[in-house]
């Protein structure tokens, strides 16, 4: 039902999620980040818990693999779900259930994990891959050029109607970004919209953010 980007920015150690789906609300749901200790994406028939209880396994000092493995083991329903996250160390780990309906699965790179299922094909993560490793800037610009990328290759093959953001820590002075669109018929393009609104509000910390006309 979603394409979504997890990961981490060793220079200053923030960590992020966005996500797409074809259902409302995926920001309450699906991106799960705590600052200083990592990022999780669940997706697929989503199991809230294995984002929450999944951080608290992480600040505890388990690996993404050992905390989500560890989960998964517990849920009756492991085989519909879809998973991926990062720690402080960088170690990245994403799961895709037998189940979880074509086209679906995930593709890691160093400091993040993409992944998506019902998707229009495996286009989609490849390019929101790609377009994670070539782009520059803040991690919060990166994130939404990977998943500007997988809408443009198809996205969820059933359509569009939300997507979010959420970055920590984001800014100095701002301990993280939760952005979230729904019900929107464009939800990738008006999220990118609404997170060049406020990186104008706070042009201050332009540099930080791209800049005005920098890095997409």
């Amino acid at each position: 039902m979603t394409f979504s980007i997890v990961a981490r920015d060793p220079e200053s150690g923030a960590f992020g999620v966005a996500v797409s789906t074809a259902v409302p609300a995926t920001g309450a749901m699906v991106p799960h980040v705590q600052a200083g200790v990592g990022a999780i994406a669940t997706q697929s028939y989503t199991n809230v818990r294995l984002g929450t209880e999944g951080l608290v396994l992480l600040e505890r000092g388990m690996s993404p693999e050992e905390a989500l493995t560890s989960l998964l083991a517990k849920d009756a329903q492991a085989a519909l779900r879809q998973a991926a996250g990062i720690d402080a160390h960088g170690r990245v780990f994403a799961y895709t259930g037998e189940e979880c309906v074509e086209w679906c699965g995930h593709r890691t790179g160093g400091g993040y994990s993409v992944q998506g299922n019902m998707l229009v094909g495996r286009e989609t993560v490849d390019a929101m891959a790609e377009a994670f490793e070539s782009a520059k800037g803040h991690l919060s610009s990166r994130l939404l050029k990977a998943l500007a990328a997988g809408q443009a290759a198809g996205g969820d093959k059933r359509g569009r109607e939300s997507a979010a953001l959420l970055v920590a820590p984001f800014l100095p002075d701002y301990p993280k970004i939760d952005i979230r669109v729904d019900l929107h018929d464009d939800p990738v393009a008006e999220l990118r919209r609404i997170f060049d609104v406020m990186r104008e509000r706070y042009r201050q910390q332009a540099g930080e953010l791209g800049g005005q006309g920098g890095q997409r």
